[in-house]
């Protein structure tokens, strides 16, 4: 899994308990009835309110404790599902009003997620997470958390993204960046393509560098016949550069951009060979998680566990981690669990 916000993946009744601890009022202390709450706005159709779900998992997000069990949760809520490798993103900016600086923010996030991997592990249900830092694209502060993923990549950051609203925010206002970390041989991933079309995938793509795109639902305005597989040269561009598109159904169905699961463009892209990966974007705010994700696209979607093989590669395939990791990742992990020894396409 490539895609996927910690601070939209908490349990609801952590954020009921740290929320009392924190004095953040919450709209409802019943954590059934605030995951509920979550999901109904979830699915109201508008990305801009999706977004402002997060209030409250941020409010418990600001402190030592909230960070460590938070990030330690997150880890164990995986493995309980079974993921084996997993990148997860944050905005270190959001997570300073406690008093914590950013610096504070990752390395505790990190011993979080540390103490959840060595849980997982002796529980016998390993699993890696890689975590990608985020810039949000409305702040002005997205050259200084560059600097932070530098300064973290050998202490367990693997990345980089921008994230938040796309309309009025393209990815080229952040250039600064985005050439640093191109310098400094760092990859990154840039959200585009979910609210905003073809001109945010360009933009991500051919202005910023990005090695991957969040989402990317709209490079289908760049196919005029997903039938036929007629591409345009955009379409083409990231078919035949093996671009990982970060998909997420359920979330695409939520923010509206996606009408079905069943017509999901997930399925025919990657019946046309494009390299797409499956995510859940936020587990608590979606109400999902990957066996949820894959039983839908089964389910609904026609999907074969060949389907759900191949997207799994796909996501290893592109994952920021170094080769070696990957391929031996795919070879001694992935390949055995699905019982299929044969390789899926490049």
């Amino acid at each position: 899994m490539l895609h996927d916000h910690l601070d939209g993946g908490l349990r609801p009744a952590t954020v009921v308990e740290l929320a009392e601890t924190v004095g953040h009022t919450l709209p409802t202390t019943d954590p059934d009835a605030l995951a509920a709450r979550y999901h109904d706005a979830a699915g109201s159709g508008d990305l801009v309110r999706y977004i402002a779900t997060f209030e409250h998992t941020l409010a418990v997000m600001q402190t030592r404790e909230g960070l460590l069990r938070t990030a330690e949760e997150y880890v164990l809520d995986l493995a309980a599902d079974g993921v084996v490798y997993g990148e997860v993103r944050y905005a270190p900016e959001l997570m300073v009003k406690g008093g914590l600086a950013l610096p504070e923010v990752v390395e505790t996030v990190q011993e979080g997620l540390a103490a959840g991997m060595a849980k997982a592990a002796a529980a016998g249900t390993p699993v890696r997470v890689g975590p990608l830092l985020c810039g949000m694209r409305m702040s002005d502060r997205t050259r200084e958390i560059a600097d932070l993923v530098v300064a973290f990549r050998d202490a367990g950051v693997v990345g980089f993204d921008i994230a938040g609203a796309e309309d009025g925010f393209p990815p080229a206002d952040h250039l600064a960046a985005f050439g640093h970390l191109r310098r400094e041989n760092v990859p990154f991933t840039i959200h585009a393509g979910e609210a905003h079309g073809l001109p945010g995938i360009r933009q991500a793509l051919q202005v910023c560098g990005a090695q991957r795109v969040g989402h990317g639902v709209r490079i289908t305005d760049d196919i005029p016949d997903l039938a036929s597989g007629s591409l345009g040269r955009l379409a083409g561009w990231v078919r035949d550069r093996r671009i990982a598109l970060e998909m997420c159904p359920t979330s695409n169905l939520q923010t509206g951009a996606a009408t079905s699961i069943a017509e999901h463009p997930i399925t025919a892209l990657k019946d046309l060979g494009f390299r797409v990966t499956l995510n859940t974007d936020n587990r608590l705010v979606s109400g999902t998680c990957m066996t949820r994700e894959m039983s839908l696209l089964v389910e609904e979607a026609g999907w074969t566990v060949e389907d759900l093989r191949t997207v799994t590669v796909n996501a290893v395939k592109s994952a920021f981690i170094p080769f070696g990791e990957r391929s031996a990742l795919i070879r001694e992990v992935i390949l055995p669990g699905y019982e299929v020894r044969s390789s899926p396409r490049a």
